[in-house]
């Protein structure tokens, strides 16, 4: 059997008839198959890495599609998550920080709390709605590196395909579900920050409440005990509990909730967000740091070093990761709200973009 592609309708048609009762898609699947397997045997180039690769390729592609699919899901999801965190402090803790605490802590809480939210929603937002950026498909004089596999466009320098997108990624470092969008050149600094913004506002929620959740933790377990009481069953109370209501058990749970999450979320987060850090210093991304450590292993066999091209030092990757110009930019563009493009077109790479009197910033 021969799968031949029709130039009309676009579909695939069989020579032979015998599968001609079966559903279209399940011809198309079993097509496919064939032709992935025959192809083991007409590459003079294959080995270990193409066998491995093409048997693992419906595992791959399964694996995109769900992701594709529940991207939505996990972006509900983070909205859910955060709505609720936001409605216990406004409706539980923010009554109870009026009414105890001085004026100069109700400040700091207020200004912090809403300068976190508004850093967080401002940079997730960006961070789903603006696209990563992408090779064009037109012929150009734009240098590139390769040619890819699956889109057939050429690949400028730090480009890379996404299976989950279809489509190459200028400056790929990953594709985030938690985004429902691949991470590049023109979002990365939305994800950093969103990341960083994210675990700050959790770090601060999980300090600040630990009291409240020790005292609810200590409550619910007094409840407890109450309810042992009504029940029947005798209890260590020497003297009758005070009353309790609904809402009282509805308040304790939500501090409980509240620092649960925050406090697993700033661990698992702030591990992310330190890793990105480390590669931001570097001048790195994720799929670059694996390319370059087995460069360097490859060239040290030869008794040589590599050395990243477009690490061009600590500070000055930070300067060019968050756009920094000036020394005002590290107010208006790092510690507020900005929505400024970032260096280059993600298409060709300067060897050190960076002018000499931004040094000293």
């Amino acid at each position: 059997i021969i799968p031949l592609r029709s130039p009309l309708l676009g579909r695939w048609r069989y020579s032979n008839g015998n599968n001609s009762r079966l559903p279209l898609c399940v011809r198309q699947r079993w097509a496919y198959l064939k032709l992935m397997v025959n192809s083991l045997y007409y590459n003079s180039l294959t080995n270990s890495d193409v066998v491995m690769d093409s048997l693992m390729e419906p595992i791959f592609w399964m694996v995109d599609l769900l992701t594709r699919w529940f991207g939505a899901v996990f972006v509900c999801l983070v909205v859910i998550l955060t709505s609720s965190i936001l409605l216990i402090a406004y409706v539980g803790l923010l009554p109870l920080i009026l009414n105890t605490y001085s004026p100069p802590w109700i400040v700091w809480h207020i200004g912090y709390g809403h300068w976190n939210l508004i850093m967080i929603v401002f940079h997730y937002y960006k961070a789903t709605k603006t696209a990563p950026g992408y090779p064009p498909t037109v012929k150009n004089d734009i240098p590139f590196v390769s040619v890819c596999k699956k889109c057939i466009i050429p690949k400028p320098a730090r480009t890379h395909h996404c299976g989950i997108c279809n489509t190459c990624i200028l400056k790929m470092d990953h594709h985030c579900p938690w985004l429902n969008n691949c991470v590049g050149h023109f979002n990365q600094r939305y994800f950093f920050c969103f990341c960083l913004s994210m675990t700050l506002g959790c770090v601060y929620c999980s300090i600040s409440g630990r009291n409240l959740f020790l005292d609810a933790y200590s409550a619910i377990e007094r409840f407890k005990h109450m309810d042992l009481d009504k029940s029947g069953v005798p209890s260590t109370y020497q003297t009758p509990p005070p009353p309790y209501t609904f809402r009282d058990k509805m308040f304790h749970k939500s501090i409980i909730y509240m620092w649960v999450l925050t406090s697993t979320v700033a661990v698992a987060l702030g591990g992310l967000t330190i890793w990105h850090a480390v590669l931001i210093s570097r001048g790195e991304t994720s799929i670059e740091r694996h390319i370059n450590n087995k460069e360097a292993e490859r060239m040290a066999k030869h008794g040589k070093v590599y050395k990243n091209p477009f690490n061009y030092g600590r500070l000055n990757n930070w300067k060019v990761f968050f756009g920094v110009e000036k020394r005002s930019h590290w107010l208006t563009r790092v510690l507020l709200p900005s929505g400024h493009a970032p260096y280059g077109n993600g298409l060709t790479w300067d060897i050190c973009p960076i002018r000499k009197d931004m040094i000293p910033v």
